[in-house]
């Protein structure tokens, strides 16, 4: 995975991101009162970060050029063991979450035949088990495939299965519209967000960036559109009225989603008009492009959680 530093620049990657997660789901949550759950937001939180930068971890290898491919791989095969694992475990508790909320009942009391149940006869029980199947079979393809990039491509596609599943059974699944545009809208947040945090945790020179950035500001540009494309077709189906973004829990949430995801992408379009030609240049030392880095993988952080709060919101 790197060096020393490389570690510490992990840790406090980690340790930033969790904090952001925590206070994102309590303003969450704070908005929402009081239909919010706080606790399952936090675990969904977790579980969709997990999910986002294991899929970037398995993507970023591709972004840099033949000769240096390998050793980014490398770099990024200990985080997406990480990752992914983190990724089982927490959906794991999403499901027993799920299925403490359909049975009326607190998560520390939940049965295992209650829960087989819910993973059998109910379609977000369904999406659980089949998003802990992916993250699985992500966590078993880089732990013991050859590290190549048909190995990336097969880790890849199953990361995106697992982060599609869950969307397409939520508050739009009664739509076809609404849920293939709200998985193209999660999908697109996952690779944007997902890749940028990849590179934070295994480029760490001049050079690297220097390589990889056009490519990753490439991918974010069709990545954003898919994005705001996503978000405004799945807003249009499940909004009745303007006024519901701010009359109840639900829609305060969802406005600030809104204004978090406007903030984010002109902070995005400053970094590319201004960090990417200078990473290009190799003006922009790895620190400087880090710490670049860092602002924008805040509000993505913090979007996220949002968007989790969203999702168990009533």
């Amino acid at each position: 995975m790197g060096g020393p530093a490389q570690v510490v620049t992990t840790r406090r990657a980690v340790a930033g991101a969790l904090l952001v997660t925590a206070a994102a789901c309590l303003a969450a949550w704070a908005l929402a009162y009081p239909v919010g759950a706080l606790s399952a937001a936090l675990v969904r939180a977790v579980a969709d970060g997990a999910a986002v930068v294991t899929l970037g971890l398995v993507i970023v290898p591709a972004l840099d050029g033949s000769r240096y491919r390998a050793e980014l791989r490398r770099r990024a095969t200990v985080p997406a063991v990480a990752a992914s694992a983190v990724w089982v475990v927490s959906e794991l508790v999403r499901v027993v979450f799920g299925t403490a909320e359909a049975a009326g009942v607190g998560a520390g009391r939940v049965a295992v035949r209650t829960v087989w149940e819910f993973v059998v006869y109910t379609a977000p029980g369904r999406a659980g088990l089949i998003t802990v199947a992916a993250a699985a079979g992500v966590c078993a393809v880089v732990s013991l495939a050859p590290r190549s990039d048909s190995a990336g491509v097969a880790a890849a596609g199953l990361a995106g299965i697992g982060i599609v599943s869950h969307p397409l059974t939520g508050h739009l699944s009664d739509s076809g519209v609404g849920g293939i545009a709200i998985a193209v809208h999660m999908l697109a947040a996952a690779l944007w967000c997902g890749v940028l945090a990849a590179l934070v945790l295994t480029v760490d020179h001049r050079g690297q960036w220097a390589r990889v950035l056009p490519r990753f500001s490439a991918l974010s540009l069709l990545c954003v559109a898919a994005l705001l494309a996503g978000g405004v077709v799945a807003g249009l189906v499940i909004m009745d009225s303007p006024a519901q973004l701010y009359s109840n829990g639900w829609g305060r949430v969802l406005s600030a989603k809104i204004a978090l995801t406007v903030a984010l992408t002109v902070l995005a379009w400053r970094n590319r008009t201004l960090w990417l030609p200078a990473a290009q240049g190799h003006r922009a030392t790895a620190e400087v492009s880090r710490s670049r880095a860092y602002t924008e993988l805040a509000l993505m952080a913090t979007a996220l959680a949002l968007a989790a709060s969203l999702a168990v919101t009533s």
